[in-house]
């Protein structure tokens, strides 16, 4: 049994890699899509839901969890595993990108955020130490250190003193969690906004620090898809072969065969959940739009190739019923269906890299998407 934090690589095929990352609760094989449950629970699926389709993390959010419950109490109820029933890794984020998106909210200091609640508008103050705080009560496997997430625009002088101030913030959270501390991983994110030379310089001083993976953040914010891949393509490579790399909040297919191409082992998005109450639908024969009349009285399953439960037990006409009509379980069988979908393409992807084929799995998802 190999420590927590331990990244073992098993096969390469380009720069795509198949790999495994051991935690305290279990190993987790990349690359790997993660399941967003931003407050303590996937939106619409169970956890037994979730261990039926092969999920192996799923994601929980510092900022909401902080505010309500609380993550004192939850502590007190055991921890997130415990709380939730979820017994296999947890991430959690370090809650950066919610206060960053509160732009009249929030003010940022050195020592770190000053915020108020979106729920009451009760002021809080988010340092990088009381990010840590907050996830090891959480009892999360994979913690994020608090970072800033610029805008897309912003401009060079802003994102370099953004970045250096992220760079100290990450800093401050390895000494307020040392590395193997608590069989609990610290993951660094890398920022510099869409500036090369300040992604590389990012990456250069979070690499001299041990931490445990990394993070590339700051991206999937207003750009084009084309600078996105671009940015990937040109920070992947830079960060340290031996740790686990981390694209964080972009998920649609061709972006994760992107992502995998590129180096990148670890993807979580809300895509898949959301996309599956707005009735958009991901399958083997490409995006089905289930609110569409086509589908009445189409009696076929949603994906012939799909072995999920929505796909096994219901037709497409009943899908479509059960949207019109506003059925509550219309969220729980698209979502299950939609995330069963990017767990089996990851899964997937990774069967391709053992077997030096993921180029064709990837040009094969890329017929399926391509705009």
């Amino acid at each position: 049994m190999h420590r927590p934090g331990y990244f073992s690589i098993t096969a390469v095929d380009g720069a795509a890699r198949a790999a495994l990352l051991h935690t305290a609760h279990g190993v987790a094989p990349t690359p790997i899509f993660m399941p967003v449950g931003t407050g303590a629970t996937v939106k619409a699926v169970a956890p037994d839901d979730l261990e039926a389709i092969g999920a192996h993390i799923v994601l929980a959010n510092t900022y909401h969890l902080y505010l309500r419950p609380g993550h004192e109490l939850v502590q007190r109820r055991g921890g997130l595993h415990a709380f939730m029933a979820w017994h296999k890794p947890i991430l959690t984020d370090s809650g950066g990108f919610q206060v960053f998106s509160l732009s009249g909210l929030r003010t940022i200091l050195e020592e770190g955020v000053e915020f108020r609640s979106h729920l009451d508008g009760s002021k809080h103050l988010f340092t990088p130490e009381k990010a840590v705080e907050i996830q090891r009560a959480l009892g999360s496997d994979i913690m994020m250190v608090l970072d800033e997430c610029v805008a897309y625009g912003t401009d060079y002088a802003y994102t370099e003193q953004s970045l250096e101030r992220t760079t100290r913030w990450a800093i401050r959270s390895r000494k307020a969690h040392p590395a193997g501390a608590a069989d609990k991983m610290l993951f660094a994110i890398t920022q510099g906004g869409f500036f090369k030379d300040l992604r590389a310089r990012s990456i250069e001083q979070l690499t001299g620090h041990d931490f445990d993976g990394f993070a590339v953040g700051g991206l999937s914010v207003g750009e084009s898809k084309n600078e996105m891949h671009e940015f990937m393509d040109y920070c992947a490579p830079l960060l340290p072969a031996d740790k686990p790399r981390y694209l964080m909040g972009v998920g649609t297919p061709l972006d994760i065969m992107h992502g995998i191409a590129a180096g990148i082992d670890m993807f979580d998005c809300v895509l898949p959940t959301r996309n599956a109450r707005n009735g958009t639908l991901y399958t083997s024969l490409g995006k089905v739009n289930i609110r569409r009349k086509e589908y009445a009285e189409d009696d076929s399953p949603l994906d012939p190739a799909c072995p999920c439960y929505t796909c096994r037990t219901f037709s497409r006409a009943y899908l479509r019923h059960l949207y019109a009509t506003h059925e509550l379980l219309a969220y729980r069988l698209n979502s299950l269906h939609n995330l069963s979908y990017f767990l089996a393409m990851t899964s997937g992807a990774r069967e391709a890299i053992l077997r030096g084929r993921f180029a064709a799995f990837r040009a094969g998802i890329e017929a399926l998407y391509a705009a």
